[in-house]
């Protein structure tokens, strides 16, 4: 994984696991403390040292074997459901389970803004970036300060803290105020410790 200080090391369990390979994308260091659940409800207490998208790198006391089911809580935000991808030399790699299509739409439907007090780095297509306020998030978009106007329907990057670069799509424009909805709506364990790292 480019740039990521969590890379499985060579011969770690991770080579034993035989499942659909998934996209790797850059992961950005972080440090949480969080808990692990085993299936037989046992608990390990965990540090949360990078984060992307799909997954995160832990170090653990704990010996989790490749492809164990576990469920992860990191500052009391409920429990994500995840699996160990690797684990050797007190590091692990987790990737977060997807949301059946249905706990996605109720989810979805119930979703609501966060008022947030941040920045973020917003980028139009080929131009630079520019720091602006976050006003408000949810897992599916953000309303966000403007420098350039953009037009209704235009793509940006969205550059969150810890986390690599967001594709949005321009949906409202009002003054110096956008309304911006993610292409790629974000797990709701993602979401969690983001806000928490926007509201820190």
């Amino acid at each position: 994984m480019p740039g990521c200080g969590m890379t499985a090391p060579a011969g770690a369990a991770a080579s034993n696991l035989t499942t659909t390979p998934v996209e790797r994308r850059e992961r950005r260091p972080v440090t949480m403390l969080g808990y692990a659940m085993r299936e037989d409800e046992s608990t390990v207490e965990i540090m949360l040292v990078d984060l992307s998208y799909e997954g995160c790198g832990i170090e653990t006391p704990t010996e989790f074997q490749a492809g164990e089911q576990l469920k992860l809580s990191v500052l009391r935000r409920g429990a994500i459901d995840c699996r160990v991808r690797w684990c050797s030399n007190g590091k692990a790699g987790l990737i977060f389970e997807p949301e059946t299509p249905k706990v996605a739409e109720q989810r979805a439907r119930q979703s609501e803004r966060v008022p947030i007090e941040g920045e973020v780095s917003l980028r139009r297509i080929g131009q630079i970036n520019y720091r602006v306020r976050l006003f408000d998030c949810s897992p599916e978009g953000c309303k966000t300060e403007l420098v350039e106007r953009p037009r209704i329907g235009e793509h940006v990057l969205v550059k969150m803290p810890h986390l690599e670069s967001l594709d949005a799509e321009v949906c409202w424009v009002d003054n110096f105020t956008a309304g911006l909805r993610f292409e790629k709506p974000l797990h709701p364990a993602v979401f969690d410790l983001m806000v928490e790292r926007l509201q820190a």
